[in-house]
């Protein structure tokens, strides 16, 4: 009978041993799940930017007006026969 009792106690240390600090412990467990926490806000944002970019693209595709907008902003370009004016503050 004491021998069983032991061979339990021995196995309940074992199992508790696993469970605080071994392989799957639940820290470990823990620090995945903020890892996994963290990646699927990465992977959000990465959406979010994605979808942004998609519709910028088909907005290229569709008209002249958002590649005229863009030339303006980013290029400075003006078209024939318009004046530019720079007003310095």
């Amino acid at each position: 009978m004491k021998t069983i009792i032991a061979i339990i106690i021995l196995l309940i240390i074992h199992f508790q041993y696993r469970i605080w600090v071994g392989d799957g412990s639940v820290a470990q467990i823990e620090a995945y799940q903020q890892r996994l926490d963290v990646l699927k806000k990465q992977a959000e944002e990465k959406r979010q930017r994605n979808e942004a970019l998609y519709a910028e693209v088909l907005d290229l595709r569709k008209g002249q007006e958002a590649i005229e907008e863009r030339a303006r902003d980013e290029l400075g370009m003006i078209k024939e026969d318009e004046t530019f004016f720079h007003v310095l503050e």
